[in-house]
């Protein structure tokens, strides 16, 4: 538990101390926000803000979570580092897509092919590397079983562990691209996207640490709703420091935000929330937990559905936070009422979780 809370707070305070001199950083270069005129107008003013600030959130997180383990004595887990590589390296597609924009000023970062390779090639090796290397109990970081609150009877491998092995590749690499993605959706205000990274990933530090209090491998006999997690505590670690580092660059990024997080940010955000998803066994329970990111998203999908087989739009401009802004609502509060939104589905989460394991002893 020392280790998960140190964790937090270098995370925060890295992430503090580290936006303003990024921001500096930036600002010298000129690597500044482009903003597309296709968007709100009221966002014109946010033309040249320093872009690219996930790099901040990503360096503080995994600088406390070594530091973490550096100062506790304790040694690193194959699922803590595995959620890591995924936002690492999803964060570099991202900071790739990023340093193309703002040093041409285009729209355009990364082609599509290449950011499809990019994401595919580091979602591709975490779910290869998530299927291996088993601990003392033979437990792997993740199974070829899909999950809810815990693994269900539903097992890719129905037809053989080679069909399971492909299955899960492809159902993984769905689960990182669909989540990636919905975070990209959702970074459109000042502080929305971090701001609701924050609620969700303290949702998942609280199902990871019950996770590691009711592990199979600790009962010395067969004990009703314990959670077969390779790694929970480790996984509660990475999920605090992302929490502390996203809130320690929250700071940064409110409204009027000194610097956004680009798709470096939001591309590693939604890397580590599904590989924690994936890796702690609760996959479909990320569905309500980031409700938030789902609302979002299906209002792109509705409006591109909607305009593509009637011709009408559904919603004044999607994503759903540009809808409201063209009614008239303060930037602010949408992104305080999308907060609120945000708690309330990972209040459902967790409650559904902890009910879940409660009907064990019934």
């Amino acid at each position: 538990m020392i280790a998960v809370i140190l964790a937090a707070v270098f995370a925060l305070v890295l992430a503090l101390v580290g936006t303003p001199a990024f921001i500096g950083v930036l600002v010298k270069r000129g690597y500044g926000q482009f903003i597309r005129d296709d968007g709100p107008k009221s966002h014109a003013t946010k033309r040249g803000t320093p872009t690219m600030g996930g790099v901040v959130i990503i360096g503080s997180a995994v600088l406390a979570y070594f530091l973490g383990h550096l100062l506790t004595g304790s040694l690193p887990t194959v699922s803590g580092l595995l959620v890591l590589w995924l936002a690492v390296g999803m964060g570099t597609v991202g900071f790739l897509d990023d340093y193309i924009k703002v040093s041409k000023q285009r729209s355009l970062g990364l082609r599509p092919l290449g950011k499809i390779l990019g994401q595919g090639f580091v979602g591709v090796s975490f779910a290869v590397m998530a299927l291996l290397f088993p601990n003392e109990h033979g437990i792997t970081p993740a199974s070829t079983a899909i999950s809810f609150v815990r693994d269900l009877p539903i097992d890719l491998a129905f037809a053989g562990a080679a069909v399971g092995f492909i299955l899960f590749i492809l159902w993984a690499n769905l689960i990182v691209t669909a989540v990636s993605n919905a975070v990209n959706l959702t970074d459109g205000l000042d502080g929305l996207a971090s701001g609701a990274a924050v609620v969700v990933f303290t949702g998942y530090v609280l199902i990871n640490l019950w996770q590691s209090t009711q592990n199979c491998v600790l009962q010395t006999t067969a004990a009703v709703g314990c959670y077969e997690v390779r790694d929970p505590r480790d996984l509660a670690m990475v999920g605090a420091a992302m929490t502390a580092a996203c809130l320690g660059f929250l700071w940064w990024n409110t409204s009027p935000a000194k610097i956004f997080m680009g798709d470096t940010g939001s591309l590693a955000i939604g890397g580590a929330l599904a590989g924690i998803a994936i890796l702690s066994r609760t996959e479909l329970l990320l569905i309500v937990m980031g409700g938030l990111f789902v609302l979002i998203t299906l209002s792109v999908i509705i409006q591109v559905a909607s305009f593509k087989t009637t011709g009408k739009r559904v919603f004044r401009m999607a994503p759903l936070q540009h809808h409201f802004e063209l009614k008239g609502w303060a930037e602010v509060t949408i992104v305080v009422r999308f907060w609120i939104i945000a708690i309330l589905f990972v209040i459902g989460g967790v409650a559904l979780f902890y009910a879940e394991w409660l009907s064990h002893f019934e």
